[in-house]
């Protein structure tokens, strides 16, 4: 079977390491992202250049016309999605939850949870089969934060996070018996530049002292857990995490 995966969020980071990745285990490979156009097209580029497959396909997945859109054009140009990556998320300046307003809660939930939720959406109703599909597998990816709270800096962030956590467990469940595997990473201080967002690039130089490991992760070993979980190897794992985090 033609083995097709989206990757949310993968022009930069986890999702261009798990682009990449995906390609070289014979994924026909869609690097879906948000605004930089040159980035997405750089993975593509990279893929093809070893005689992979693989599209890019701008979608601002907290908006669901966009979601509808990405997977329909997965459709006509791939093929049926059997792999899906949920990986776009994003977090603002670090503060305090009292400095915090609604406009920035939602603009982080819009992306982290509903753009989660609309994108397994659309992947179970291709994949289910109680809809006539041949299964197939997704993975969230949350981070280390939803147990840590990441107070002072980024407690929403986090707590979307811990949303997906729950998410990943309760839609593993329900859709356990029709072909689906859903299951979910949580990296830790990984060397990406989500960080810079934040106000802080440098931030894992800093905190990796208090890793067990005494470093920060790189984005391809984030990718080769996913990929894991993607793959026949982790056949009997749904509900499943898998923490990257060094040991803290």
């Amino acid at each position: 079977m033609n083995q097709v995966i989206i990757v949310t969020g993968g022009s930069r980071g986890i999702g261009a390491a798990t682009a990449r990745l995906a390609a070289d285990r014979g994924y026909a490979v869609c690097v879906n992202y948000h605004h930089n156009q040159t980035a997405a097209e750089a993975v593509v580029d990279a893929i093809e250049g070893k005689g992979g497959r693989a599209i890019a396909v701008a979608a601002d997945v907290g908006v669901e016309a966009d979601v509808t859109h990405l997977f329909q054009t997965v459709d006509q140009t791939l093929g049926t999605v059997t792999a899906l990556v949920n990986n776009a998320g994003v977090l603002e300046q670090q503060m305090r939850v009292e400095q915090m307003n609604a406009a920035r809660l939602n603009r982080i939930f819009q992306t982290n949870i509903t753009g989660c939720f609309l994108c397994a959406r659309e992947a179970v109703r291709r994949m289910s089969t109680r809809h006539g599909g041949a299964g197939g597998a997704i993975v969230n990816v949350s981070s280390g934060a939803a147990k840590l709270g990441s107070p002072g800096e980024y407690v929403d962030y986090a707590a979307s996070k811990g949303a997906i956590d729950t998410m990943t467990i309760g839609l593993a469940r329900e859709v356990a018996d029709e072909g689906i595997r859903v299951n979910a990473v949580r990296p830790g201080f990984i060397y990406t530049d989500i960080h810079a967002s934040g106000g802080e690039p440098n931030r894992v130089e800093r905190v990796k002292e208090f890793v067990p490991m005494k470093r920060g992760g790189r984005p391809e070993e984030v990718a080769i857990a996913i990929l894991w979980l993607l793959s026949d190897e982790a056949s009997y794992s749904t509900g499943a995490f898998i923490d990257l985090t060094g040991g803290k």
